[in-house]
């Protein structure tokens, strides 16, 4: 049984909502409207399925209703890998920074896979639907960044490469036409970023990003009577940030890669990145995506929610409010049957918004052998590397949680590893687990900080099914385990900083999941998850 929950229902304008509007690890959003529809994508990484796609009535309730890359043959991970080192895969590849938009009745996702470096886009007819092969970029390599802008029949591709960059392409082919035109390298701030165009009362603005993603990040615009430039700078500029005096105690920072969208009622409105404070400037859940009104007055500069900033509780008139389902509360892994091909990720019957790790091995996973269980089959590739373990993962969106998961690990052989885990990276995850040695179950702690693998203490469980618990209260992470699901044994307790961004680098967020590996030669043997709760 799903127990969904909805937020507020009000068919009529209201007032105020609650930033951001997609919690946990969605960096780099980019948003489209087609008719009274709006569309938005994120950053992914090294995570498979590529670029989750969400649907808005509102721009404040969001949807899942797919993703763009969900085959192998448009997103292959396994370039990211240094196979001497796998843990170093997680720090700077995979999907960065895609843009949606919507033309002539034709959706189109471009983005940039590093470390190659190479752009390209895919195409549908239907957003919630499978998306074409990929669309490759020849004529541009380096950096990334890209986005199309549309006008009188023809697309441009622009990307960033030193400076930012625009030509035309053929949209079929994606070939270049014409010569490329440089636009300029911003108003000086590091990694200027995430460009998009808007035509606006015979304007072209160019809105881009600058001085990093952490804490100096911060949205600028410039405009020009001509499509190529030059472009002037607003003397407003930035025209949203939060690296200010002003602004140094919010619970919100690192403002930035921006995009604009304007609603049928012809109001405006950015969305962009940020991310919610655990501490002082440390963060464990990724960026996540905030959106602001903008006021933008013909001839005039956009002014985004009166001051360049945002907060958590914003007080402004919204678009008429249409609630839509969030993610239940407690996930019982039912097989859901999709219209997809065998080789999209979609065809296991997994919900939306749960992830596994770079190119995934299929057969490792079934939601078919044991009705309403997810049945989990070990690798020898660990969660301590970052190639292709069998794990599956959803975000973690609030600073205080409780994840549970029930396992039967009746099936499970000597050296193997099963559990849930708090996932920052290959070598930053707190885990709670379960191990069978003498014909015997035993339950663990696994704390793994860059180089150091902590076991705290081993407890010996009474009978094949387990509960583990992963809690929060914003500044520590306690591992629990039970044998009933009403009393819980505390395993460990660890500092939450040791997941944060700005503690061990990296551009997402703590994932929650579940995962079974093997060390050594392992007897064939598997896992069932029963259901993950999520409060």
């Amino acid at each position: 049984m799903f127990l969904y929950f909805f937020s507020t229902i009000n068919y009529v304008a209201a007032q105020g909502f609650t930033n951001p509007v997609l919690p946990g690890f969605h960096a780099d959003p980019s948003v489209c409207r087609a008719g009274d529809d709006f569309y938005l994508v994120n950053s992914t990484f090294q995570y498979f399925p590529g670029v989750p796609v969400y649907h808005s009535k509102d721009l404040i309730n969001w949807e899942q209703i797919g993703n763009c890359l969900t085959r192998q043959s448009q997103l292959d991970l396994s370039g990211l890998y240094n196979q001497n080192n796998p843990e170093l895969a997680w720090t700077n590849g995979g999907v960065y920074a895609p843009t949606i938009r919507y033309n002539n009745g034709r959706f189109y996702m471009v983005t940039t896979i590093i470390p190659s470096h190479r752009h390209f886009y895919v195409w549908t007819d239907n957003p919630a639907g499978e998306w074409s092969e990929p669309i490759i970029i020849d004529f541009a390599i380096g950096s990334c960044d890209p986005t199309l802008y549309f006008e009188d029949d023809k697309c441009y591709f622009l990307w960033k490469d030193g400076d930012i960059k625009i030509c035309e392409i053929n949209v079929e082919t994606g070939k270049q036409i014409g010569e490329i035109h440089h636009l300029g390298t911003g108003l000086g701030g590091r990694y200027p970023e995430g460009p998009h165009i808007y035509k606006k009362d015979g304007w072209y603005y160019l809105l881009l990003a600058e001085g990093g993603t952490e804490h100096g990040h911060h949205v600028n615009i410039l405009r020009s009577r001509s499509l190529f430039g030059p472009y002037e700078s607003n003397k407003a500029n930035p025209i949203l940030t939060h690296f200010s005096k002003e602004m140094e105690n919010s619970p919100i920072q690192g403002l930035g890669h921006a995009d604009m969208i304007q609603a049928p009622d012809s109001s405006w409105w950015m969305i962009c990145l940020g991310y919610r404070t655990s501490g002082y400037l440390l963060h464990v859940m990724g960026r996540e995506t905030m959106l602001a009104p903008v006021r933008w007055d013909k001839n005039a500069w956009p002014v985004v929610n009166g001051n360049g900033t945002l907060s958590i509780n914003m007080d402004c008139k919204t678009l008429p409010i249409v609630p839509l389902p969030h993610d239940p509360i407690r996930e019982d892994f039912n097989f859901i049957q999709r219209n997809v091909t065998e080789d999209s990720y979609h065809s296991l019957g997994l919900p939306m918004g749960w992830h596994s790790i770079g190119n995934v091995f299929f057969n490792n996973y079934s939601l078919k052998e044991r009705k309403g269980w997810l049945r989990l089959k070990p690798t020898n590739i660990t969660i301590d590397k970052a190639t292709s373990p069998t794990f599956v993962a959803r975000r973690q969106t609030e600073l205080n949680f409780e994840a549970t998961v029930k396992m039967d690990v009746s099936q499970i052989s000597d050296n193997m590893t099963v559990g849930i885990t708090a996932y920052a990276s290959p070598v930053n995850h707190y885990d709670v687990i379960i191990t069978k040695h003498d014909g015997k179950y035993f339950a663990n702690s696994n704390i793994r900080i860059g180089e150091i693998a902590h076991k705290e203490k081993e407890i010996f469980i009474k009978g094949n099914i387990v509960y583990l618990r992963i809690t929060s209260d914003k500044e520590y992470y306690y591992l629990q385990v039970s044998s009933d699901g009403k009393t819980y044994n505390s395993l460990a307790r660890m500092d939450y900083r040791y997941l944060t961004s700005e503690v061990i680098g990296g551009f997402t967020g703590v994932m929650l999941g579940v995962f079974a590996q093997f060390t050594d030669n392992a007897d064939k043997g598997f896992v069932d998850v029963d259901w993950f709760e999520y409060k």
